[in-house]
């Protein structure tokens, strides 16, 4: 049947060829003329002046001739651009004729007009049949409401749990997940029903895709895979359309794990809208819903998603039946940053005086795609210093390459400048070296480092940073070492010589102070309150705008409150700084003369140092 079409088809291309070609063609076969020789303009223009022409026929552009002498031969010339000729025809009598220009006859034209119309149907015409037989690259152009999803009948991502590190408790949730699929009686035995989704939550870069890849591995299950996006088109339906169809193709290969990747693309709340909530997305959303746990059950399809915005995501695929469990996948903790990072170095060439132990306390906070790339950026720079080897200098310089940009050796720097950021460095470090329960110092340097002249690294508690709880003495602290900067410039050079070094300092000391006011309920005045909801519309700011519920007196109150704190940690820098005036100078000049102090360094001078350290208040 097909061969028939086709046949058809081009049959109906070669008469629409001889339609439009032929005339093209054979257009002036039907009057031919005697052939003619060839004259030249020289020999024509004498002939004229001697009478032996009779007729010239002047063809439509004047380029041409055809000449008919008086005793009846003929010949062609081709004229040259001479002004006087029509003039020296007149004068010796020349019958002079122009050829008319060659129209189109009216069949032409009529044929002419049909090929566009007669081209788009036969190519609609075309892509329809080819759409109904089910084959061919045409079949897309039909495809929008067809579903995206990757599928795997047997998953070979080459990624195993053994490739995953650091999230041991996401690692048994989905644990479970591939053990009922491959032992299903071990659980329906005892009367339990496996969740039908599950959630994986987390900031980015902590491996929710790389645990789905890592299911996909283990199961031995149909696996598909497809991402929110992908979901909503621009043609209204198509999402809904395309829900439909990757679940009947995970029925028809049940049991099997769907994996939806950025599921917040298409799971957002609804009831947002200004069009009353009934636009492509809802719809799709809507789909799925009804899909995941509806009035027909998908028995064998376990739904795992991943996002790292759970706070928009619509209540009703929140609850349980739709996806059952919420699996944290947070940063990695001490040990579980030691156990990445040995996955990560696997096919890198390291040194014998590396130890990832002390690259794992060095990172706190970092995530598993920070230390893939710590690991990386450190294997690059020992590639540009022509090393065979990863060095401990390449992964601490890759550190502080990831944390602040990379190092700006080749800028220009004046002494005075050089030694103005020297004492705003030493004043940061010493300020947070003499403050009670507070971080201790990394590294001091005043090598240029993207937007920041120099730096100064603590090495924040794993403890306060896993917790995520920060007790009042460690805010004011943090206020006061973020101050030690600027305060060092007055106390050196005069209040009148200070300059906007400080700029990003005083905005975390006045974030911080506000904070402690009106989140942490940290004011004398005020008491154990919370002021200013943050309740804005999901789209509409609700992050980052807060509602103001108190009064222009609280309000007053509160500018007070946060006035004080940042005196208070101004006078306790001072204090720090002047009592200690000799360490502040001698730390400056040891860091104009190496531009870096480390901590060992940093920890003799304070040693060997008559350093006072009270109680700042």
């Amino acid at each position: 049947m097909n061969k028939r079409w086709r046949n058809i088809g081009l049959g109906a291309l070669l008469v629409l060829a001889i339609v439009v070609i032929a005339p093209a063609f054979f257009g002036g076969a039907g009057n031919p003329q005697p052939e003619a020789r060839s004259l030249r303009y020289s020999d024509f223009v004498e002939r004229v002046q001697e009478d032996q022409i009779s007729r010239v026929l002047l063809s439509p552009d004047r380029g041409t001739a055809q000449i008919v002498e008086t005793d009846g031969r003929r010949a062609e010339v081709n004229l040259a651009p001479d002004k006087d000729l029509l003039k020296l025809l007149t004068d010796h009598n020349v019958d002079i004729a122009v050829q008319p220009s060659r129209q189109p006859g009216a069949w032409q034209q009529a044929a002419s007009s049909l090929i566009f119309p007669l081209l788009l149907l036969g190519g609609l015409f075309f892509l329809f049949r080819r759409a109904q037989s089910g084959g061919g690259g045409g079949n897309q152009a039909m495809n929008f409401g067809k579903s995206k999803a990757r599928v795997q009948m047997e998953p070979s991502t080459q990624t195993t749990f053994g490739d995953v590190a650091g999230v041991e408790g996401a690692k048994l949730e989905l644990t479970e997940v591939v053990d009922f699929l491959k032992n299903p009686d071990r659980f329906t035995a005892v009367g339990a029903t496996i969740p039908k989704g599950v959630l994986l939550v987390g900031p980015p870069g902590t491996g929710k895709t790389l645990l789905a890849k890592a299911v996909a591995g283990e199961a031995s299950v149909p696996f598909f895979s497809i991402s929110g996006s992908e979901f909503v088109e621009m043609f209204v339906g198509v999402g809904a359309s395309r829900v439909r169809d990757l679940f009947e193709q995970a029925k028809k290969n049940a049991p099997c794990i769907i994996f939806i990747d950025e599921i917040d693309a298409v799971g957002r709340q609804r009831g947002a809208g200004m069009g009353g909530g009934n636009d492509e997305r809802e719809q799709t959303l809507n789909q799925l819903l009804t899909e995941m746990d509806g009035f027909e059950g998908n028995t064998g399809i376990i739904i795992v998603a991943a996002t790292n915005r759970p706070d928009v995501l619509d209540s009703a695929l929140m609850r349980p039946g739709r996806f059952d469990r919420q699996v944290t996948v947070d940063r990695p903790d001490y040990a579980g940053r030691l156990q990445i990072l040995g996955v990560h170095a696997r096919g890198k060439t390291l040194s014998k005086d590396v130890d990832l132990d002390k690259v794992a306390r060095r990172t706190p906070g970092y995530t598993g795609a920070d230390l893939a790339n710590l690991l990386n950026e450190a294997a690059i720079l020992a590639a540009r210093r022509d090393l065979s080897e990863v060095s401990n200098d390449e992964i601490s310089d890759a550190i502080e390459r990831v944390m602040a940009g990379p190092e700006k050796k080749d800028s220009v720097m004046s002494d005075r400048r050089k030694r103005l950021v020297a004492y705003h460095e030493a004043g940061h470090a010493l300020v947070g070296a003499l403050m009670p329960d507070y971080d201790p110092v990394q590294k001091i340097s005043i090598i240029p480092r993207g937007n920041a002249g120099g730096l100064t690294f603590f090495t924040p508690s794993e403890e306060r940073m896993e917790s995520g709880l920060y007790s009042r003495t460690y805010l004011q602290n943090q206020m006061a070492v973020a101050l030690g900067g600027r305060v060092a410039e007055e106390i050196v050079y005069g209040e009148d010589e200070v300059t906007t070094g400080a700029s990003n300092d005083l905005q975390q000391v006045a974030s911080t102070a506000r904070q402690m006011i009106t989140r942490f309920g940290m004011s004398d005045k005020l008491g154990p309150v919370a002021l200013g909801r943050s309740q804005g519309g999901m789209f509409l700011g609700r992050d980052i705008a807060a509602e103001r519920d108190f009064s222009e007196d609280t309000a007053a109150t509160i500018d007070e409150e946060v006035s004080d704190l940042v005196a208070l940690a101004y006078r306790r820098a001072t204090k720090v700084l002047v009592d200690n005036r000799a360490v502040l100078e001698e730390l400056a000049d040891m860091l104009v003369d190496q531009e870096t102090v480390d901590a060992e360094e940093f920890q003799e001078l304070l040693i060997r140092s008559d350093v006072r350290i009270a109680e700042y208040v």
